[in-house]
This record gives structure tokens, sequence and C-alpha cells, in this order.
């Protein structure tokens, strides 16, 4: 029979594997960064591994506040001038997806292309 404190131990042990294993997962995750500034979004094209989750960092420089907006998945992000600002897409199957600036749509375009 288990005595309490070896029970105690063990359930703290396998809490702690638990909690630790997402952010061991989200360490590994591909990150891409995106900057938005005078109004654009670079890269315009960001390549991204196909049927995998992956985390999209956007550094907003421009004077205003931009939305960072996809349709298909649907996401949106919107960042404040002068701060970065990360969001986690779920996996992508091969193809082109594309996104844009809800406060810039005229010029701040651009597209995952999942390969």
């Amino acid at each position: 029979m288990m005595k309490p404190a070896s029970l105690s131990a063990s359930v703290l042990g396998l809490a702690a594997a638990l909690l630790a294993a997402p952010a061991v997962a989200r360490a590994d995750m591909p990150t891409f960064e995106v900057v938005a500034e005078n109004d654009r979004f670079t890269p315009e094209t960001i390549e991204v591994p196909a049927n995998t989750r992956f985390r999209l960092q956007l550094t907003n420089r421009n004077v205003g506040p931009e939305e960072f907006e996809t349709s298909t998945p649907f996401k949106e992000l919107v960042v404040g001038p002068g701060v970065t600002r990360s969001t986690i897409f779920p996996p992508l199957k091969p193809g082109s997806y594309p996104f844009f600036g809800e406060f810039h749509p005229d010029t701040a375009k651009g597209r995952f292309v999942a390969k």
C-alpha cells in the first residue's frame, strides 16, 4: 500500500509532467514573424509547414493599431503601435491562405503558403 506522502509526491510529479508537456510543445512550435509597417505586412508571403501547428508573431511599427486577419482559418489579432503579439494557427492543409490588415485592407495583404 502506498503511504500518503508517497502518493502526494507521485500526484505532484504527474501534475508537473502534464503541465510541462504543453510548454515543451509550444517551445518546439515553428514561429514566423511578420512586421506591420507603413500600412503593409513584411514579409507578404510566408511559407509554413503543412499539417503543423505554428505561431505567428506580429510586431506593429505603424503609427496606429493594426488588425491582422485571416478568414480560413478564422483568426484576428489586434496589435497596438509598438506592440508585439502572437497567436497559434492550427495545422493547414497544403495550399495558399490569404491574410490582410483590417485597418489597411488595400495595402496590408499577404498569404501563408502551406507546403
